[in-house]
């Protein structure tokens, strides 16, 4: 896949934050399979086995195993890219036997080993940034995945830290690690994310990512990523952010509409 899109459509990173069950992967991605056939957008699937990256003791997923015997479904069934975390430098391997596309969290975007692991296994790799980092400082992660042999890194922006249980969003941030001479992709679900405000539990607003995805857009990227769930407020994770996979189809032709226009401006 060409990541790079300066004079096509954006593509799509989709699907839901938790791998929580066989079925409801396995319905979110022919749904989403469907939709961006119909719409003509190039879709990755993103589910994730496990939420290590919890404030409390709270439901993390299906696991390594489990979760990779799904996703390599999902890869044989519908023919779809696939991308998806990983937490520890010892997973990069058996990971990469499946996913196309290995996701390093933003909480762990300056772990050089885990960087480097999933560098060296000749997948792509989606750094995160950190909601502690400024754009420029991304330079380093990129520089990292790039010794160690990755040819292909793509950044995405998820909002930076503003107070406690706050996260605003910086939009200049993806003009600045343009610079960087990587795929830019903006994370519109978890960029409304309110951390710790429910007992512990991330909270959020997903009322606002129509609102966030429309500003990036027009501020041009290459990637769009987005968490839906069929029924997203009984999601294991981050239930408050993710959209209603029956709204997808509404929101991805708002993005198409923007994107269009964008494209047809001479920056």
């Amino acid at each position: 896949m060409n990541f790079h899109r300066s004079d096509s459509r954006f593509f799509l990173i989709a699907g839901p934050c938790a791998i929580e069950n066989r079925d409801m992967v396995m319905h979110t991605a022919d749904t989403l399979r469907r939709v961006c056939q119909k719409l003509d957008v190039d879709i990755i699937f993103k589910a994730s086995f496990d939420k290590a990256n919890r404030t409390s003791l709270s439901a993390r997923g299906v696991g390594m195993k489990k979760g990779l015997r799904i996703l390599s479904e999902v890869k044989r069934t519908f023919g779809l890219p696939i991308l998806t975390d990983v937490h520890e430098s010892w997973q990069c391997n058996e990971v990469a036997e499946v996913a196309d596309i290995l996701q390093i969290p933003a909480f762990l975007c300056r772990q050089t080993d885990l960087l480097q692991a999933a560098a060296q296994t000749g997948r792509v790799v989606n750094v995160k940034k950190g909601q502690f980092l400024a754009p420029w400082d991304m330079r380093g992660a990129v520089e990292k995945c790039r010794k160690a042999g990755c040819n292909e890194v793509l950044l995405t922006e998820r909002g930076s830290s503003f107070g406690y249980g706050r996260l605003v969003v910086d939009m200049t941030s993806l003009a600045e690690m343009r610079k960087l001479g990587c795929p830019i992709i903006f994370d519109a679900t978890h960029s409304v994310q309110q951390p710790s405000t429910e007992r512990g539990v991330t909270g959020g607003n997903r009322e606002m990512v129509p609102v966030l995805m429309r500003a990036a857009l027009a501020v041009g990227i290459d990637g769009l990523f987005l968490e839906v769930h069929p029924t997203p407020n009984k999601a294991i994770s981050d239930a408050a952010n993710q959209l209603c996979l029956e709204d997808i189809e509404k929101v991805l032709m708002q993005a198409i509409k923007i994107d269009n226009t964008v494209k047809l401006l001479d920056y």
